[in-house]
């Protein structure tokens, strides 16, 4: 399981987009992980229920039936078991590219995960939702699926939107 990491993002800006960065090590083999990360049967587990189709242009849905929202966007790049890239947003509305990356590390995986969204969202609640979920991904991985951990949502977000503010 990973160790929770928040505050530790690395967030930069570049013109009209901010980009964050967060990186976990997963105690588990990368044919697990790559397969948390986009197959049906486990996304459901620790992010949302859909269906990514794992081909440049195929289809990423995602739909998190409590908050009403839903992810319905386009496969923007994949190479299987390397990289995922998807946008984090629905029709009409900005794109907000998520890009998962994974490096094997022993006997561990090097996960790392970067989000892009416009300058002006909050780009400190967007890290904290990730977070949190990167928390829920090791759980399912470890067998001890977790409910979205709130508590740990405020205290990252309230860690990440400090560390903006202070620059």
């Amino acid at each position: 399981m990973s160790e929770p990491l928040f505050g530790k993002a690395k967030f930069t800006h570049n013109g009209e987009v901010m980009e964050a960065r967060l990186t976990r090590v997963i105690d588990d083999s990368l044919d697990r992980v790559w397969a948390a990360l986009t197959e049906s049967e486990e996304l459901v587990k620790w992010l949302a229920p859909g269906e990514i189709e794992l081909r440049e242009g195929g289809t990423a849905k995602l739909n998190f039936t409590d908050s009403g929202i839903v992810i319905d966007s386009k496969v923007t790049d994949i190479d299987p078991l390397c990289v995922l890239e998807y946008s984090w947003s629905g029709p009409g509305e900005p794109l907000r590219p998520v890009r998962w990356e994974l490096r094997p590390k022993g006997d561990e995986v090097l996960l790392n995960l970067t989000l892009r969204m416009p300058v002006g969202e909050d780009p400190g609640r967007a890290c904290a939702g990730w977070d949190a979920h990167l928390e829920m991904l090791a759980a399912a991985l470890a067998g001890v699926p977790i409910r979205f951990p709130f508590e740990h949502f405020k205290a990252a977000r309230d860690t990440y939107r400090a560390e903006l503010a202070a620059r």
